[in-house]
């Protein structure tokens, strides 16, 4: 029988530690957010905005699912993810939301955010859903890596095109060592 969700758990791996959001996060995850390439694939290009990330950030609070990624070298804030959409009776969760600051793109910190997200999420269900935005090929191909395969395609709920989804099993992740 699996136990329920944690949704801010503290995960800790060798690069990162996952935390839940704290309100005292905002300021960091804006001047991560204020870069106007992170938005450059994605629908919000406006989350370079204060008042625009703040909006973000107060959904992010009141979801219960925000987490803080920081890494383990110097202890500074580097992003941020999500699990939403927990459906206990269905046994599966949403993870999104995600964003790093440039300076840990390319190499193992996305990996290693998700991996640790996944991990722990498969403690409790069966399956994790994604939805990326149609236009945003680097995140499709980001969870794709993780063996995620597309199984549907949704009107952007804030009227900005398609999110395609991505689903991934529990057997098919590739780390999962049961």
């Amino acid at each position: 029988m699996r136990v329920p969700l944690d949704r801010q758990p503290v995960l800790k791996g060798e690069l990162v530690e996952i935390r839940p959001l704290r309100d005292t996060d905002f300021e960091s995850l804006f001047g991560i957010s204020s870069d106007p390439l992170l938005w450059e694939q994605h629908p919000s290009k406006d989350r370079t905005q204060r008042s625009v990330f703040q909006r973000w950030f107060d959904d992010a609070t009141a979801s219960g699912g925000a987490l803080t990624v920081v890494d383990r070298r110097n202890g500074r804030i580097i992003g941020t993810s999500r699990y939403d959409g927990y459906d206990e009776a269905g046994s599966e969760v949403e993870i999104g939301w995600t964003f790093l600051a440039r300076s840990h793109w390319g190499g193992s910190y996305n990996s290693e955010v998700k991996q640790l997200m996944l991990h722990h999420a498969f403690g409790s269900v069966e399956a994790v859903v994604f939805r990326v935005h149609s236009e945003n090929r680097r995140s499709q191909r980001a969870v794709e890596k993780l063996g995620a395969v597309r199984v549907g395609t949704e009107v952007d709920p804030h009227g900005r095109g398609e999110n395609y989804v991505f689903r991934l099993g529990a057997p098919r992740f590739a780390g999962d060592e049961s």
